[in-house]
């Protein structure tokens, strides 16, 4: 068993036991539709969390957004960047996760690594880079540390003495130039 598939079976093994009904897994068709809507391809993880987990639902605090269906979705809520590319959200960056306050869990689906970006808008920035946090080098370790429990939102993490502050986004000045 690959570190992949090992990975993909500690998620589904906690989402079933924090939630009640999990919701349906996608088709194949449906990520593919969903990846013409976007303009581009999923990365392989997340791709296989909403094959072989669940269509959303599970996962951190608010949970996954789901790919696609009714009601708020990962396609929905980047289809309206992808009108009208506005200037705080670069191309490619996916939300996944809605944190609540405008702030989202994002993943770079341009970046081969897939890292999971925190967009962060409420201190007002003059400059929407700084907005732009990486939360996790790539999506495999973001949901290591919520398996762990170790994520920056769980409660004994904000409250410690040593909790970590965000870190900017390295990128967010150059994606930032061609969101347009």
């Amino acid at each position: 068993m690959s570190g992949l598939d090992e990975l993909l079976l500690r998620v589904r093994d906690r989402a079933e036991r924090e939630t009640e009904v999990l919701a349906p897994c996608v088709r194949e068709q449906d990520v593919v539709a969903a990846e013409q809507a976007l303009g581009f391809n999923l990365p392989p993880l997340l791709r296989l969390l909403y094959l072989h987990v669940a269509n959303g639902g599970f996962g951190p605090d608010y949970t996954l957004l789901p790919l696609v269906g009714s009601g708020r979705t990962v396609v929905g809520e980047y289809g309206p960047l992808l009108d009208a590319r506005p200037a705080h959200w670069p191309r490619g960056v996916l939300p996944i996760l809605d944190w609540g306050c405008g702030m989202y869990a994002a993943v770079d689906c341009l970046d081969p690594v897939a890292p999971v970006l925190l967009f962060e808008p409420n201190a007002g920035p003059e400059d929407w880079a700084d907005a732009w946090f990486l939360d996790s080098p790539s999506l495999a370790q973001w949901l290591d540390t919520w398996l762990a429990g170790t994520g920056w939102w769980e409660d004994e993490v904000v409250a410690a003495e040593d909790a970590h502050e965000p870190v900017p986004w390295p990128g967010a000045v150059r994606r930032l130039a061609t969101a347009g």
